[in-house]
């Protein structure tokens, strides 16, 4: 019988193809590990005179740090798509400690290819940060800026404070209780008087909860914003709530304010009719009073006392719409035995400017942008509607616009309205509309404003800051530096901090602007070798900065970068917003709220219900705790 078997083709055990690849891989990862050591030795020299011998922990985070931005330099994914292809960590999880993750990629890949682990990384991996220590070293750092942790989680929370918070010591004890582990302090608002009082309301609480609660103190920065603008006739127009019928839906609410000589934080306050009203009447005012009188329209109205809201305000209610000007005479009356009122004094209210003109911008319009202190006015128009001067307002400080050149972009009150410069002279500069809403933007004064792209080369310290800072020297655990843009600046802050005898105060550096982006490791680098060190990232403005889709990047790179560095990370900016402002829910920030937690620390803005606020993100955090650490994510066993 003949042999009809069928001979097959030889071919190379696939052994022998895994074997070539991993050969690849190891010497792929030595030459890595070898550029990643040089690079970051000569990044590193730059900064060797910021670190002493007794910053041993520091020099580790700097040196890593160092690593992460070299292994980052290129373009890591096919190596990662081939190291998981054979069953290796892709470094994706490396921040926290580089060498040692190249190191035991190299250990695995030479025991797999029959060589000596020893030969190649037995000295380096003895000396390299291990990723239990890196995880050692960046709760040491959160612990020295904000100190122990809450009993239920390790993510801090930070509440910034509204002004209510100098007078209303009940709302910083339930503010505790509700897990606020840190107080903060805005310098763009109130005064020193209105701080200490805060600061000794927080005192107070953290010894009577026996709850340690950090106080950082913000400095304003030279915040960039709009002018003021030309008022109208001083006439309020105090409005009430009518449904579609036109019915009344309900009373208005008026704050009646003391009268007193330091400027009002209104941003911190939800009323939006406010009467300033003189100190002699204010002191003798009661509940059930009211303040009657005859309008410009010859009207008759009543405003009545429905409640106290501090020791400077009333709150009152109005049922009826009214205009008031400064020359209306209100009459105080109060009820007597017989349920009858009886008038006790006539008074004017205390002087008010009228409403602003508005300035409307449409795409396409002219926008002056003005270096002199002189009143923002509209557009003139001819008669057939053609702009014959455009819309002017001036920029605080005027210094702003000295380096600004033409085609460089600006962005007005959080991106809401963005133009481009045309021209620029030493009265200031000719802008044109780029972007606004179909039915224009109205333009309002002490609105921020943006220049991403233009070198400023503003002075990083403003006479308000260095004021503010004896004050911050002597009464705050934490600085926040508003603006920081470079190593240089975080150096002069230092000096002046040592002037007032607190040279190793906390810092936290917000990162609010594009160069504060592009110069981050050198101030990271140049600042964890001298003092406790906190980034925050101040997503409003960077959003403006950067555009919300390389915000979205960015976020995640400064994450990355201070993990790296073992920097303790303040997720800031409209978390949980709308709950905090309104008392709603918001799908989309429970969802931000959760990616949160990957920060060290989270900060809520004050708002009419910010405890309701800060006991829902309290709730969200300790939940995803339990389900990830940064990148990394924990396998709890779920329930159903």
């Amino acid at each position: 019988m003949n042999d009809t078997s069928i001979k097959l083709p030889v071919h190379k055990p696939e052994t022998d193809l895994l074997q070539t690849e991993l050969e690849a891989l190891l010497h792929e990862i030595i030459t890595l590990r070898q550029t990643v050591i040089t690079n970051a030795e000569l990044r590193l020299e730059k900064f060797l005179s910021y670190f002493t011998s007794s910053s041993k922990h520091t020099d580790d985070s700097a040196t890593n740090l160092a690593h992460y931005l070299s292994i980052r330099h290129t373009d890591l994914r096919p190596l990662q798509k081939r190291l998981a292809q054979v069953g290796l960590s892709s470094l994706g999880r490396s921040e926290s400690a580089v060498l040692y993750s190249l190191n035991s990629i190299i250990e695995l890949l030479a025991r797999a290819t029959n060589n000596s682990p020893q030969e190649y990384c037995s000295k380096n991996q003895q000396t390299a940060l291990t990723p239990d220590k890196s995880i050692e070293l960046l709760t040491k750092h959160g612990s020295e800026l904000f100190g122990p942790h809450s009993k239920d989680r390790k993510t801090y929370i930070m509440v910034t404070l509204p002004s209510d918070a100098a007078w209303n010591g009940q709302l910083i004890e339930s503010l505790m209780a509700k897990g606020m582990n840190c107080a903060r302090i805005n310098c763009a608002h109130d005064d020193s008087f209105h701080w200490q009082a805060m600061i000794n309301n927080v005192r107070q609480a953290a010894e009577k909860l026996n709850s340690p609660c950090k106080i950082l103190m913000d400095l304003a920065g030279h915040k960039i914003r709009t002018g003021a603008i030309k008022s109208g006739p001083a006439v309020k127009h105090i409005k009430v709530n009518r449904n579609v019928y036109g019915r009344l839906v309900g009373p208005t609410d008026i704050l009646l304010d003391e009268e007193r000589f330091e400027p009002i934080d209104a941003s911190s306050d939800e009323f939006e009719y406010r009467l300033t009203l003189p100190r002699s009447l204010h002191t003798q005012l009661a509940i059930g009073d009211r303040l009657r009188l005859t309008d410009v329209r010859g009207k008759k109205r009543d405003i009545t006392i429905v409640g106290q809201r501090s020791a400077k305000q009333w709150l009152a209610q109005c049922t009826q719409s009214i205009y008031i000007s400064t020359d209306t005479q209100l009459t105080w009356q109060r009820k007597n035995k017989k349920d009858k009122y009886q008038t006790l004094a006539d008074f004017t209210p205390s002087p008010f400017d009228g409403e602003t003109e508005e300035i409307r911008l449409f795409e396409g319009d002219p926008l002056f942008l003005s270096t002199s202190e002189e009143p923002g006015t509209p557009a003139r128009f001819d008669e057939n509607g053609i702009i014959v001067a455009p819309a002017r307002i001036s920029c605080n400080p005027p210094q702003a616009l000295r380096d600004v050149k033409p085609g460089e972009p600006v962005w007005f009150d959080d991106g809401k309205l963005g133009c481009i410069v045309e021209s620029v002279s030493e009265e200031g500069a000719l802008l044109v509309v780029t972007q606004a809403k179909p039915k224009g933007v109205r333009l309002k004064e002490n609105k921020g404003i943006n220049f991403p792209e233009s070198e400023l080369n503003l002075v990083p310290l403003t006479d308000k800051d260095l004021e503010d800072l004896d004050f911050i020297a002597q009464h705050a655990d934490i600085v926040g530096f508003s603006f920081v843009e470079d190593l240089n600046a975080i150096t002069q802050l230092l000096d002046e901090l040592a002037k007032r005898d607190a040279p190793h105060m906390p810092l936290v550096a917000k990162i609010e602007t594009n160069k504060a982006v592009k110069n981050l490791p050198e101030i990271i680098l140049g600042s964890i070798g001298r003092i406790p060190l906190g980034i925050m990232i101040a997503r409003g403005d960077l959003a403006v900065e950067l555009g919300g889709e390389r915000l979205a990047e960015i976020q995640e790179e400064i994450l990355w970068l201070c993990e790296a560095a073992h920097v303790p990370v303040i997720w800031a900016t409209q978390v949980l917003e709308t709950m905090a402002k309104d008392g709603t829910l918001s799908r989309p920030e429970f969802t931000d709220a959760a990616m949160a937690e990957r920060a060290e620390c989270v900060m809520l803005n004050k708002g009419p219900y910010i405890e309701r606020a800060l006991q829902t993100l309290d709730d969200i955090i300790i939940r995803m705790e339990a389900h990830q650490y940064k990148k990394r994510a924990y396998m709890r066993a779920l329930q159903w």
